[in-house]
């Protein structure tokens, strides 16, 4: 009853890294007694192995260390994808301006000078903390995805409005179709972030009015696969990736990145990928006028008896169509 008790009144995990037994101690003694769990290390190297081998709400470092100092660490903790949001406070002895400022170049968050006054430290972890909770919330996947989105619609006003449409849509064929609740989630998320890879492609390519030649197609080509790179960090998007590297796949092989054929292409990214082609044939392009349904419908099946889609899935989506017919022009609330 008592472990249960102290894991719901437990306020955060910090590590605290000195290599003086008699601030270190304290420290954590006045942490622990604050209802906190505390990680400790005796080294710059061992704080930052600590840091990357396990989640931490703060990071308390001695300046001067064995090996690395707090600063080397501090720098190689915010260098870290993984780490580089985790609070960083410097504990230090040197007063000086000049050391100020290497911290803050470091990446550090804030400064307590010793000896550490028991009230000021509190305050300083109790503040930390939650800004790291705010920023959890904020790393969580619908506010990546919104960032995302706008980055790849700000480059091409051809755009917008595409990556909510293909969202919605893509859930609305999936549940069509009877998929888990779990795959339309990552569909809503695929549908945001499928050509997020495209920030890393010029302009003049992403905008150019008329047919890409070999060079260009083969720069539109990696964006699939610089979308997946993006995304790869973010642990709640794993199953997404498949949707962001294999929405460009077709059914035949001759698709890309990694032509693949029928099913080895993931059910979502198919499912993705019949809505991407019916949204594009059916909004304004640089290159032509939106087609009608009855044209897109027409061109989608030419392309499917060639081999290119899933002839179950684009039979699902003109049902769809024939049943909700502003399904793609109706806007998500």
């Amino acid at each position: 009853m008592s472990s249960i008790s102290t894991i719901s009144s437990l306020k955060g995990i910090i590590l605290v890294a000195d290599d003086d037994a008699n601030i270190r101690e304290p420290l954590i003694e006045m942490l622990r007694l604050n209802c906190y769990r505390v990680i400790a290390a005796t080294s710059g190297e061992q704080a930052f192995e600590a840091a990357c081998a396990q989640p931490v709400d703060l990071v308390l470092l001695d300046v001067m260390m064995p090996g690395p100092t707090g600063f080397s660490v501090c720098r190689a903790i915010k260098k870290r994808p993984e780490t580089r949001f985790v609070p960083v406070v410097l504990i230090t002895g040197l007063a000086s301006a000049e050391d100020r400022i290497r911290g803050i170049e470091a990446g550090a968050d804030d400064f307590l000078h010793k000896p550490v006054r028991k009230e000021e430290l509190l305050a300083r972890v109790r503040s930390l903390v939650r800004l790291k909770r705010y920023t959890d919330e904020l790393e969580n996947a619908e506010t990546v995805l919104c960032t995302l989105a706008r980055s790849i619609e700000a480059k091409d006003p051809y755009t917008e409005g595409h990556c909510d449409r293909l969202s919605r849509t893509a859930v609305s064929l999936a549940e069509k179709i009877g998929l888990a609740r779990e795959d339309c989630n990552d569909l809503r998320r695929g549908g945001i972030v499928h050509d997020i890879g495209k920030v890393a492609v010029p302009e003049f390519v992403l905008l150019k009015p008329g047919p890409l030649d070999a060079v260009e197609r083969k720069i539109m080509e990696e964006h699939t696969l610089v979308g997946e790179r993006i995304c790869a960090p973010l642990k709640s998007f794993r199953n997404v990736l498949p949707i962001i590297r294999s929405h460009h796949e077709k059914q035949d092989g001759s698709g890309y990145p990694d032509h693949l054929r029928g099913e080895e292409i993931a059910l979502t990214a198919r499912i993705l990928q019949t809505v991407d082609i019916y949204d594009s044939l059916t909004t304004d392009r640089p290159y032509r006028k939106a087609l009608s349904q009855e044209k897109a419908l027409e061109i989608m099946w030419e392309e499917t008896r060639r081999g290119w889609w899933d002839a179950n899935l684009v039979a699902a989506l003109e049902g769809m169509l024939a049943d909700s017919p502003l399904v793609f022009s109706e806007v998500s609330a």
